[in-house]
């Protein structure tokens, strides 16, 4: 989901798109947000969820993605929020 008053870009390859820990200290543009809802059961591979937010990401035009909420309640699929970004 882009944010709203943010410039638009032509979609990247998705190889070139990094999967961060956190907000890096480097300069950039938040593009807007992706959120993923993965099945608990079974759980996917660690790398299939990093594969599918560099996926969403590409879309938007981002130099990388970083989460910034992860929850898993029972019952419920895991929910996962990662950030755009595209730096300067």
């Amino acid at each position: 989901m882009p944010y709203v008053g943010v410039a638009r870009f032509p979609p990247v390859d998705t190889a070139k798109v990094q999967v961060l820990p956190s907000e890096p200290a480097q300069r950039h543009d938040r593009l807007g947000e992706v959120l993923l809802e993965i099945s608990v059961d079974p759980a996917p591979d660690v790398a299939d969820i990093e594969d599918r937010l560099r996926e969403e990401a590409a879309k938007m035009g981002a130099s990388a993605i970083y989460v910034i909420r992860d929850v898993a309640r029972p019952g419920e699929a895991r929910k996962l929020i990662g950030i755009a970004i595209r730096y300067k």
